[in-house]
């Protein structure tokens, strides 16, 4: 039922006078905001880590989406107001939630940050604001987290306030699909709520997907990654069978993408990486066992895409013993961390663990990333990017290909000569006998005969 609150808020909406604000400055936060703001609304960004906020109004951006420059021209329109105090959401009218939902060390979803935001809304909530939780979780979450605890303090959805549900879609460094163009699904707990949220969503995102409640809206995002989960370890399992067979998968892959229907190509990797994919199968597989539904395609592509990084670890052991080395005390170079090209993103990124294990194994390990920095390792020791520099490059024992950035110099890093572990494809134009790749079997280097005696 659409009462006087409801109306207000639609008529400030419309005339683009409500105040919006967007709690998590990262990166989906960030790029949410900076859309609102070009779409001419005054927005408050909230977000706990001050040197976040005052990035941002240096107009020093830290999201590879968002340029600096981009970011100075929202700052000087005067209408972005970044800040760490959470008594702003006074002054707010539609409030997005953008915090991480990482997995606990038991797999479970931690959803500590969307509780602690509630808290602070339930001390500071403007009376009919629409709340918008964005951040991706179990089917439930937000009637749950939200709903249920603002209704024990009296406040009613859909009269007091509106609550709707809308997974974020963000694909970093993807140059086609933006904030604006990517078309965004949002359920209502109730009808005038779903009005409001669609409403508003339509003045900054191009398609707006409205369904019949937040759960479809919930589990709309998990499928599209369990999706992909699935697919992506089918294809990695594929890639072991190929290797055994001695078969080419890349080639395969691409033999059977040119059928024009009924097939779409996953490639495989060195593991699966991103704050999505290697997590959102895990709160629905979580979920489901609420009902006594034990999902065992979930199960068994989280366990084939964690076993990746072993694989790489056994393909590295396999061919550095074609050069009568181990990996014990050899010098590894992983090339790449960043869990795709092209961004500094390191989450979940497959490359860490393969760097753990082959520390375990007992081999030098050094990396290099031209967009990521540093990181920190299991021990919270801090490991830095090596220096790019082809001459040193050359005295490692192995190089393994981790991520295939656009701008790696692949045809000199194939003619230093060291053998080569492509986990991507990326050295698909070399063909030269010292690259290998995943997915293919190992086929024993041509010694000169001098080299012969010496092994």
């Amino acid at each position: 039922m659409e009462n006087q609150q409801f109306h207000t808020l639609l008529n400030a909406i419309e005339n683009k006078e409500a105040v919006l604000g967007v709690v998590g400055l990262g990166y989906v936060g960030l790029p949410l905001a900076v859309e609102m703001v070009n779409q001419g609304f005054t927005v408050i960004g909230i977000d706990l880590d001050a040197s976040k906020v005052d990035s941002i109004y240096n107009g020093d951006s830290y999201i590879h989406d968002i340029s600096s420059e981009e970011l100075k021209k929202v700052m000087q329109t005067g209408r972005f107001q970044p800040t760490t105090d959470y008594s702003m959401l006074r002054v707010i009218d539609a409030l997005s939630i953008c915090v991480p939902t990482p997995l606990s060390e038991n797999q479970d979803p931690d959803t500590s940050y969307i509780e602690t935001v509630v808290d602070q809304i339930k001390l500071h909530m403007k009376p009919g604001m629409l709340i918008t939780l964005e951040s991706t979780t179990y089917p439930g979450t937000t009637e749950e987290l939200i709903q249920q605890k603002l209704d024990k303090i009296g406040h009613e959805a859909g009269k007091d306030y509106f609550l709707c549900f809308s997974p974020e879609r963000v694909d970093p460094s993807n140059g086609r699909f933006t904030t604006y163009n990517t078309p965004k699904v949002i359920g209502g707990t109730t009808e005038a709520c779903l009005k409001l949220g669609t409403a508003l969503y339509s003045k900054y995102v191009q398609t707006v997907v409205p369904v019949s409640s937040p759960k479809v809206a919930e589990m709309s995002k998990l499928l599209e990654n369990t999706f992909r989960s699935v697919n992506i370890a089918f294809v990695n399992e594929m890639a072991m069978m190929c290797d055994r067979m001695g078969i080419d998968i890349w080639e395969v892959i691409d033999a059977a993408a040119t059928k024009p229907f009924g097939f779409m190509p996953f490639y495989p990797g060195p593991g699966i990486g991103g704050h999505c994919i290697p997590l959102d199968p895990m709160y629905l597989s979580w979920k489901a066992k609420g009902f006594r539904f034990y999902s065992k395609f979930i199960e068994l592509a989280q366990s084939t895409n964690d076993n990746m990084p072993y694989y790489v670890l056994n393909k590295t052991s396999t061919i550095l013993n074609e050069y009568a080395k181990s990996v014990r005390n050899s010098n590894i170079l992983l090339l790449g961390m960043s869990y795709k090209p092209n961004i500094a993103d390191l989450r979940e990124s497959p490359g860490l663990e393969v760097y753990e294990l082959f520390k375990e194994s007992g081999a030098n390990v050094s990396y290099y990333d031209p967009y990521a920095d540093s990181f920190r390792d299991k021990h919270d020791d801090t490991v830095y990017s090596e220096a790019f520099n082809l001459e040193q490059f050359k005295k490692y024992d192995c190089i393994v290909l981790i991520t295939n950035h656009r701008d790696l110099p692949y045809s000199d890093i194939a003619d230093l000569g060291v053998p080569i572990l492509d986990t991507r494809n990326a050295f698909r134009t070399h063909t030269q006998p010292h690259i290998y790749k995943i997915g293919h079997s190992v086929q024993h280097p041509v010694l000169e005969p001098s080299e012969a005696l010496l092994v």
